[in-house]
This record gives structure tokens, sequence and C-alpha cells, in this order.
């Protein structure tokens, strides 16, 4: 298990050596065997040295590096990569429900995060990352070294260091800025709650659509604690429920109102899906009471099967 201060061990990254993140459409990059790719060529920004394997191409070997050390060492190149992936994070204050617990909404996200980059770096594949709330916080390249991953892996950590209140989500206004700054196809991994206000959510699929058309593929993780944020299981007393991103409170007794909440979060989570579906975008329900890499391996697994 992974402590408080630690955001996933190595045995919780092996669980996905035998698993592959394969593009479902064609991506922009140059190793043939895992993705396709509409270009040729070879790119000539470098990125990084990595010893020689036997079958690497000789012509690849750099041999001013091999007279110093006596040793082959291959040149990896920037464009190297078959896929370009972007993982996308609500930091929003909601996402930090059940608040004052270990296993909340970000948690899970980062966590899931960084097995999936873990996974990208074994395939070679390039990775960025993006945080928003109701701004984009953070945006990085997409690339593939080892530095590059773990700085985003430091990232994830300081994320979950953070404990702020009244932090809304301006979801669908920082997916448009997003999509408008990825210029290159890529596969979109967005991991939120969704929840913002109701009338935002045409707003919201518009932005997805936004990335879409700009021939990414999307992948949504819907997180969300089911139990409480699904199923409103309380227990029938009086509570105060307090909006982590407004600070609203409403007082109320749970068993007042389960029924009518469950019918419309279930018409929710119901166009949710509808719309996904007709986007073309895959809808991945992620219940943080579960574990995350159940609920990755099972995606990950059906998305293999798709191919």
């Amino acid at each position: 298990m992974a402590t408080q201060d630690q955001l996933i061990t190595l045995e919780q990254l092996t669980q996905f050596n035998n698993l592959e993140l394969l593009a479902k459409q064609v991506v922009e990059g140059f190793i043939i065997g895992l993705h396709k790719s509409p270009f040729h060529g070879f790119s000539v920004e470098f990125a990084e040295h990595r010893l020689y394997n036997p079958g690497d191409p000789l012509k690849n070997i750099d041999w001013k590096v091999y007279a110093r050390t006596d040793k082959m060492f291959i040149k990896r190149y920037e464009e190297e990569t078959n896929l370009r992936c972007r993982v996308v994070i609500d930091a929003s204050s909601s996402m930090y429900f059940p608040e004052g617990e270990h296993a909340n909404k970000l948690r899970f996200s980062a966590v899931s995060a960084a097995a999936l980059m873990y996974l990208l770096k074994r395939q070679r594949d390039a990775v960025g990352l993006s945080v928003f709330s109701d701004d984009v916080e953070y945006q990085s390249d997409a690339r593939s070294t080892t530095v590059h991953h773990n700085l985003l892996t430091a990232k994830l950590q300081e994320l979950l260091a953070r404990t702020e209140r009244n932090k809304r989500t301006a979801a669908a206004e920082c997916l448009h800025q997003i999509a408008d700054n990825i210029h290159r196809r890529s596969l979109v991994i967005l991991f939120s709650d969704m929840f913002e206000n109701m009338q935002a959510d045409e707003e919201l699929m518009s932005a997805l659509q936004h990335l879409k058309h700009n021939k990414h593929e999307v992948v949504v993780f819907h997180v969300v604690d089911t139990k409480k944020e699904i199923e409103f299981e309380f227990d029938n007393r009086p509570y105060v429920f307090i909006d982590m991103e407004t600070g609203e409170e409403v007082r109320l007794q749970p068993g007042q109102v389960r029924d009518f909440y469950r019918e419309q979060i279930d018409k929710r989570v119901h166009a949710l899906k509808l719309k996904c579906g007709q986007y073309r975008i895959d809808y991945v329900p992620a219940d943080i009471n579960g574990d995350f890499s159940q609920v990755l391996t099972a995606y990950l697994v059906k998305r293999t099967k798709m191919m």
C-alpha cells in the first residue's frame, strides 16, 4: 500500500507490466509496432541516451560516447515516440471529497495518472500533464524522457499536498484552452468528477467535442464516490452539506431528498454517457471506493480487445 506521503508503490506499478495502452486511431509517431503513424522519417530533436540492446540499428549508436566510455549508447529523439498522450486532471475543490480522508477523488486520479504514465514510459510514449480548476494551473509539454516523467510524478505529488477550499471548476473554458494548446494529434485522458452546475453541461460537452474536432482521441474517467455522490448513502439524520467549491451550506435530512437526488443524478450520468457515445469518447466510470488498479486494468483489457 502507498502511504500518505507516497504517490504509488513499485509493487502497484508492476501490476501493469503485461498491459499496453494502444492508440485506436492514427498518431503522430515513428516507431513501428504499437501504433499506426501517418508520417515517415526521423526527428533531429535529441532527447536522451539509452544503453544499446542487441538488434538496435547501428546507425543510432553515439560513437563519440563509445570512444569516451567504451560502452555503446543509442541516441533517442523526442519524435521517436509512438504516441503523444495528455493526462488532464481536474484539481478543483470538489475533487478533494471526501474531505480529510486519504482516499479522495484527487488521490484516485493522481495515482491512476501515475500508473498510466508508467505504462507510457515503458512503451517509450510521450506524455504531458495539464491541471485545471477555475483556470489552467499547469501544462507541460509531452515528452518521453525519464527526467520528464520524474517531473510529472513530482507535480502529481505536489497536488496531493494541497488542501484548498472554494476553488471552483471552469472545466469547459479550461478544456477549450487545453485543446488550443495541443498542437499534435494525441490521446487525451481526462480525470474529473464532472461536477459543475447543470447549466454548464452543454458547454462541457462542447469542449470535449473541440478535442475530438482537433483529431484527438479522448477518454473520460468519471471519478466519483458512488456511495455518497451517486447513491446518496447517508444516515437519515440532520446534516449540514457544504459545497466545497462555493462554501454554500444546505441543512437537510437525506431521507427527505434521496429519491429526488438519485433521479436527477441518474439522468445527468445517463446524458453524459449518451453524449460521450455520440462523440465517440470513451466513458469510464471510476468509483473511488474500489481499487484504482482494477478500474484501469478492466479498461485497458477492454480497450485491447476492441483494437
